[in-house]
């Protein structure tokens, strides 16, 4: 499913998200992320090992909500499943997302070890609110 352009704008903006993953015993696991396009998907980034990088590797589906920071009780919400995971570019693709989100570069809050993974999403269904 193609993203609108409008949906496109506001996820290239410093907009609230939250990805919600299924665990292992099939409960939700939500949490906020930074998050930014490719102009076909959502694309998100997260650290190798943690729990949403394992869900996302056993279980592709996924919801994201994505709050318009200009109103944050405007939001869009994308049910869809990972298509794609990578480690290429991750390093650089976290310091774009910092900037966007800080202005800064990203702090490696967990420490320079980590391997961050580019998470690419493709959205099978699309609704907004209101």
């Amino acid at each position: 499913m193609d993203l609108p352009d409008d949906l496109v704008e506001l996820l290239r903006t410093p907009a609230l998200c939250y990805v919600a993953t299924v665990m292992p015993d099939g409960s939700p696991q939500l949490t906020q992320t930074w998050v930014d396009t490719d102009g076909q998907h959502v694309v998100i980034n997260v650290v190798a090992g943690m729990q949403k990088a394992r869900n996302f590797e056993r279980d592709p589906r996924v919801a994201v909500a994505i709050s318009d920071p200009a109103n944050p009780a405007l939001f869009t919400q994308i049910r869809g499943r990972v298509v794609e995971m990578t480690t290429d570019g991750g390093v650089d693709s976290i310091n774009e997302l910092a900037h966007k989100y800080t202005g800064k570069p990203y702090a490696w809050y967990g420490g320079q070890e980590q391997t961050r993974i580019i998470v690419t999403i493709e959205a099978d269904r699309i609704s907004r609110v209101p």
